[in-house]
């Protein structure tokens, strides 16, 4: 289908921008991760003692996470067994049971045709499908959003590096305060996204494998003597917990039919509260563009107006800015919705994890396009100096402050007299301090303060 026809920009207009959740979230990622969950659960009950089914010979297990590796056409013959019916099989209207009868078709002729009355054997659609979302969403995570993430946070490194000592002015309520530098207004952002970060890297995700009531009923009651739980525990531990991605899987013992989602929730309010802080970025970049303190470069051939043929618009920060929303809005309500369940299930959960891939799709076009944003830009610091040093009053603070710690009276309140709503020069800061009476060191040392060197930490503040 040609992208045009897309119903969704996420699979359109920014197809390849999505590209690296595709082999996850599609409809052929959902039903191959299924696949893997049910092979690797047969295999593990092939090891378990007390499970009357027979040890698999290793060219067996070679075979069987062949079958990992699902072809697209293999995909569509599953689809087809459960909408519409495929060779001697009627429309199951059931997703996993079509992929567990496509299981029981591919061993049917195998060396392990006695083992297809285990597929599938006492457990639920939803043990199935929990584990298989978990490994999508660990999959999205590791090695499309944390490396996406990452490579803003470089980006961002580097506007640090350059502009650590870039004395700037700070505005608070909109209005001109305190200066900074532009290197440590970046740094603000890189420790905030670390704390996401990091909150990611150290992320668990509960699962459930555990039957139809979350009790283990039909597996205990047919081999009461072997543990369940804890080959569940090592199920999942052997079986997803051996590869070098985050996050790992943890076994949740109690649980209904499904696993509660609060994970779910969590990990989502993580993403959204790293996606506020890039919408933050977005925005103040928007402001410093449109007060030329940060310039584009135009890139050839692109038109910024169809009327004006000078602009050169931000269009990747607004770009970003809106997908950004959207994906926000979509985590929220996965947070919201996905940990409620009536009684010990309902099957609302199912559709709205199916908009997953919606959802991380959105914040992947965001990441983008403020990476394309930070690579257009860069500070125009003969006009970011000349607004500082338009705006001395701003070293009234240090005067203010120099004083009282002098014991000077009522310092605050003759410098707001002297200095509130006035645009000043340094010439008549200097003349104000030459009035007072004060000793001399402590005039020489005031009247050394510039906008530029009143800086405070800022340079060393950009590199903590």
């Amino acid at each position: 289908m040609s992208s045009l026809l897309a119903l969704t920009p996420v699979d359109g207009r920014y197809l390849r921008a999505t590209a690296p959740l595709r082999e996850y979230f599609s409809e052929h990622g959902l039903i191959k991760h299924r696949i893997i969950v049910m092979i690797e659960y047969l295999i593990a009950l092939s090891q378990c003692v007390g499970v009357p089914l027979r040890a698999f010979m290793e060219a067996e297990i070679t075979f069987l996470r062949s079958l990992h590796d699902l072809s697209v056409e293999d995909a569509e013959i599953i689809k087809a067994i459960e909408t519409k019916g495929y060779g001697r099989h009627k429309a199951t209207n059931h997703d996993v049971k079509a992929c567990e009868l496509f299981l029981r078709d591919s061993l049917a002729e195998t060396s392990l045709a006695d083992a297809v009355e285990w597929i599938h054997w006492a457990r639920t659609s939803e043990d199935v499908n929990n584990l298989a979302y978990a490994l999508m969403l660990r999959g999205a995570v590791d090695r499309g959003l944390v490396p996406a993430l990452g490579k803003i946070r470089l980006a961002l490194g580097c506007f640090v590096d350059q502009y650590d000592s870039l004395p700037m002015l700070a505005r608070t309520h909109g209005q001109v305060a305190t200066p900074t530098t532009l290197g440590k207004e970046f740094a603000v952002f890189i420790c905030r996204l670390n704390r996401q970060l990091d909150a990611l890297d150290g992320y668990n995700l509960l699962v459930k494998c555990n039957g139809a009531s979350g009790n283990h009923n039909a597996a205990h009651v047919t081999f009461p003597d072997v543990d369940w739980m804890d080959f569940t525990e090592e199920f999942i531990q052997n079986c997803f917990n051996q590869s070098s991605l985050l996050p790992d899987l943890v076994v949740n013992r109690t649980t209904t039919q499904i696993e509660s989602h609060d994970t779910y929730a969590e990990l989502f309010d993580i993403i959204r509260r790293a996606n506020t802080i890039l919408l933050d970025l977005c925005q103040d970049l928007w402001r410093y563009v449109s007060d030329d303190w940060l310039v584009q470069k135009p890139v050839d051939g692109e038109i910024g107006s169809s009327a004006m043929p000078h602009k050169v618009n931000p269009i990747d920060l607004e770009n970003a800015e809106g997908n950004l929303g959207v994906a926000n809005a979509l985590l929220e309500f996965f947070s919201r919705k996905l940990p409620i369940s009536r009684l010990q299930r309902d099957l609302s959960d199912s559709t709205v994890e199916r908009s997953f891939g919606t959802a991380l799709g959105h914040c992947m076009i965001a990441y983008g396009a403020i990476l394309r944003g930070l690579g257009k830009i860069s500070a125009n610091e003969a006009k970011i100096r000349a607004e500082l040093a338009a705006h001395p009053e701003v070293i009234a603070e240090a005067y203010q402050t120099i004083l009282r710690a002098t014991g000077f009276p009522d310092a605050y309140g003759l410098l707001k007299d002297f200095s509130r709503g006035k645009r000043l020069t340094l010439a008549d800061l200097h003349e104000f301090v030459n009035s007072l009476e004060i000793p001399e060191d402590v005039r020489q040392k005031l009247l050394t303060i510039t906008p530029e060197n009143y800086l405070g930490l800022a340079p060393t503040l950009a590199y903590e």
